[in-house]
């Protein structure tokens, strides 16, 4: 199918999405399409995945050739819903089916020199970076960009894998045996000194249509999402900057469906991206409750082609992330009146992703607590004594 017809098309409720990947994101994707009328199934190794729970399953490695051909003869459109769904299947169904993000914005962003050479083609500002090759490399990078830095591999790291923080020069020899034993090539990114972290959701469909979500400030905590306050605590003027950056990389890049901007925010307000997602993100979370249309059914309504929904912040909002080690906790208290109902002017809202495996750090699930200041939000998880040992 040439851009221009795909472009043109449109896929209505009643057609059926395929999914690659059967993760949280791909679960609350189909629950969202699914109100509108959709129909979903998901391409995933694991068995009763968490959007298998709610949505047909093709049980199957990302890299099966026939799994993936079966995938397209089930599906009207397919999307998918993490970075690390094989390249070269996505670029197969392209041929076999109709996959309106593509494979190239996927080829891209599975790789940050790509992903950073991309941005910077956009016009957009990242933080000074060197591709490393040798130790050599790496010695001369760090003298050139300073240190504090953080030397990462360019694919398959994420939630803080695949990265060590460098604060001095006797540092890098280990440094650099221990990422560059994994076979990966490597980048060295200037440490930011930041003032905050926030993120901006855009999306873009065939037509060409663009829409932002409201700018989410974001906090981590061991390099996994733990917070993200909505309206961001920074100035307007960043807010409309980051908007405004996030629509012109969509935009530059030509993607389709929803695209996760990360950005550093310093001292004095300037913005530094500092990586992409082609998909909904953790980040966007908030949005199922505190926006008129959630990043879910955005994303629905950009790769099928449909008019994009209004991205107006209804409620101030937090979102906690519920880890592994949250999870029972988190539980036993949902039948408390502190996480069922409205406390101190906080309404939560509880989103667990059926996933049958705990292990601490991994993501189980997610609150969206709605409120009149988001200063209240913070104050509730405090209160709760549940994220307090991380």
């Amino acid at each position: 199918m040439s851009s221009n017809q795909a472009s043109q098309q449109t896929w209505l409720p009643g057609s059926t999405i395929g999914i690659l990947g059967g993760g949280q994101l791909g679960r609350m994707m189909a629950l969202a399409g699914t109100a509108m009328g959709y129909r979903f199934i998901t391409l995933d190794p694991t068995q009763d995945s968490p959007c298998g729970q709610v949505a047909g399953q093709i049980e199957a490695a990302y890299d099966d050739v026939d799994a993936a051909r079966r995938l397209a003869a089930a599906s009207d459109v397919i999307t998918y819903e993490f970075e690390n769904v094989d390249a070269e299947v996505a670029a197969l169904l392209e041929k076999e089916s109709s996959v309106p993000q593509g494979s190239a914005l996927l080829y891209t962003t599975q790789h940050r020199l790509r992903e950073k050479r991309a941005i910077e083609a956009a016009g957009v500002p990242v933080a000074p970076y060197r591709e490393i090759t040798s130790l050599e490399s790496l010695r001369e990078a760090a003298a050139e960009l300073g240190l504090p830095g953080v030397l990462k591999t360019a694919t398959g790291g994420y939630d803080g894998k695949g990265q060590i923080v460098l604060r001095s020069e006797d540092q890098l020899e280990a440094a650099y045996e221990e990422l560059a034993a994994t076979g990966r090539e490597l980048v060295l990114e200037k440490f930011v000194d930041f003032q905050c972290e926030i993120s901006v959701i855009a999306a873009r469909s065939p037509k060409g249509e663009v829409k932002s979500f409201p700018v989410a400030e974001n906090i981590h905590v061991n390099n996994i999402l733990h917070l993200s306050i909505v309206p961001a605590r920074v100035e307007e003027q960043v807010q409309r900057e980051a908007r405004k950056l996030a629509e012109q990389l969509v935009e530059h890049l030509g993607a389709v469906g929803l695209l996760a901007v990360e950005m550093f925010v310093t001292k004095d307000g300037q913005l530094y991206v500092n990586e992409l997602a082609p998909r909904p993100h953790n980040s966007g979370h908030y949005t199922m409750e505190a926006c008129a249309t959630s990043q879910f059914e955005q994303h629905v309504r950009a790769v099928c082609n449909m008019p994009l929904g209004d991205t107006t912040l209804l409620t101030p909002v937090v979102m906690v992330n519920v880890l592994g080690q949250h999870l029972e906790q988190v539980i036993r208290a949902s039948g408390r009146p502190s996480i069922a109902v409205s406390e101190y002017g906080v309404v939560p809202k509880l989103h667990l992703y059926g996933k049958s495996d705990v292990k601490k750090d991994r993501k189980m699930g997610h609150i969206n607590l709605l409120c009149k200041d988001v200063q209240d939000g913070l104050d509730w998880v405090e209160q709760t004594n549940i994220w307090r040992q991380g």
